[in-house]
């Protein structure tokens, strides 16, 4: 009887895990916690949307990137520097500052002593350029980069290394450009957008539920890419790019896309961080949280967009949990979670599914051919081989 029942209830899992996942952030999780908690779950969620875009070109584009805080930190420093020149003008103890120093500029940029607001400040000013650039200049400059170098068959473990660096890079130029920056201690230090006091509880409660309808949005734009042919595509240049090179596809022009895309994501994950945190640091931007946000999909399970949002979830309440009751010991423990879930659960929380009785291997988009290894690469070749040739057949 058992048996006969874990496949219904598995597949009933599989088929309404979105809306199971909205129950959860819009009815589940408001009612359960309190402002503070729901606030830190906001941060979490916030994060979930890099983990969402790396399910994307990981573990369906073969794509490993170390770089996605590159974009959250675009995202992020894109919204605080609005924030910042707002509360510059409206804020009482920022007109106190700046009648005091004889200066409108931001205070960082005050106590390092620069005279004229840059250049590239000045269109943040206005929301109606802020948003659109939010929107459009991370997923530009991700599709350049990366299709640069997917045009020169530049892959696997070396795109991963050039990502890294690229987190890198910003992080050490946000700290080095202090005056114009923030430097180590970031943008941070405004409490309203267009005017709307962003201190009161019903304000924060509503920027939560903002944040999850965005993130289901951002599920709904995966599952949508997954399932149509454009998916196809990218899981067969997954297995077998030659192949779908020589079926008449260019198989970086799409690497680039999905690239873009999960950019955008992570984008989006940064400006509303910086709205619910009210910060914008390069500790967000560097090589330490780009790593992190690929745990996040690992725990979540690679090839599962829900599973991100959960594992986002888990690894950021694990942290807070361990970090408040074992303040010595929770680097250590979280640590020791991480190893736990790559030892006993590869697939990630996901995979926990296909260890119901009875239950067989399916994956959200229901694509053919096999699993990626670590490398993005196909475990077998038959598979791919036939999905590359359904592809340019029927092109």
């Amino acid at each position: 009887m058992a048996a006969a029942i874990a496949p219904v209830s598995r597949g009933f899992l599989q088929r309404y895990a979105i809306v199971i996942l909205a129950v959860v952030l819009l009815a589940v999780l408001p009612l359960s916690l309190d402002i503070f908690r729901l606030g830190l779950a906001a941060k979490y969620l916030s994060l979930a949307f890099c983990a969402v875009g790396i399910v994307l070109i990981w573990g369906y584009g073969g794509i490993l990137s170390l770089g996605q805080g590159v974009f959250f930190g675009l995202g992020s420093y894109m919204m605080a520097m609005f924030l910042k020149l707002e509360s510059t003008g409206a804020d009482t103890s920022a007109q106190a500052l700046s009648s005091f120093f004889g200066s409108n500029l931001p205070d960082f940029m005050v106590w390092n002593s620069v005279e004229q607001l840059p250049w590239w400040w000045e269109p943040f000013h206005h929301v109606w350029f802020t948003i659109p650039a939010i929107l459009i200049l991370p997923p530009v400059v991700a599709f350049v980069l990366s299709y640069l170098n997917f045009r020169r068959r530049i892959g696997d473990v070396y795109f991963s290394i050039i990502t890294l660096a690229f987190s890198a890079i910003l992080a050490i130029v946000i700290i080095g450009q202090q005056g114009v920056t923030g430097g180590v201690n970031g943008i941070t230090d405004f409490r309203t957008f267009m005017g709307i006091n962003l201190d009161p509880d019903n304000v924060k409660i509503a920027m939560y539920y903002i944040t999850c309808v965005l993130l289901l949005v951002c599920v709904l734009i995966g599952t949508f890419i997954l399932r149509s042919r454009l998916g196809k595509v990218l899981v067969a240049i997954r297995d077998r790019e030659d192949r779908v090179r020589f079926s008449g596809y260019d198989p970086a022009l799409f690497k680039a896309f999905i690239f873009a895309v999960a950019a955008l994501f992570s984008s989006i994950g940064g400006a509303m961080f910086t709205l619910q945190v009210g910060l914008a640091s390069p500790s967000l931007v560097g090589i330490t949280p780009s790593i992190e946000m690929v745990i996040y999909a690992a725990v979540g399970g690679r090839l599962s967009l829900v599973g991100a949002v959960y594992g986002a979830m888990l690894v950021g309440a694990a942290k807070t949990f361990f970090s408040e009751n074992f303040v010595e010991f929770w680097l250590y423990l979280i640590g020791g979670l991480f190893i736990v879930i790559v030892m006993f659960l590869p697939h990630g929380l996901a995979g926990l599914l296909d260890k119901l009785p009875g239950a067989k291997r399916h994956r959200l988009a229901a694509l053919p051919g096999p699993e990626p290894d670590a490398a993005g690469q196909a475990a077998g070749e038959r598979p791919a081989a036939r999905l590359a040739g359904e592809v340019g057949g029927g092109k």
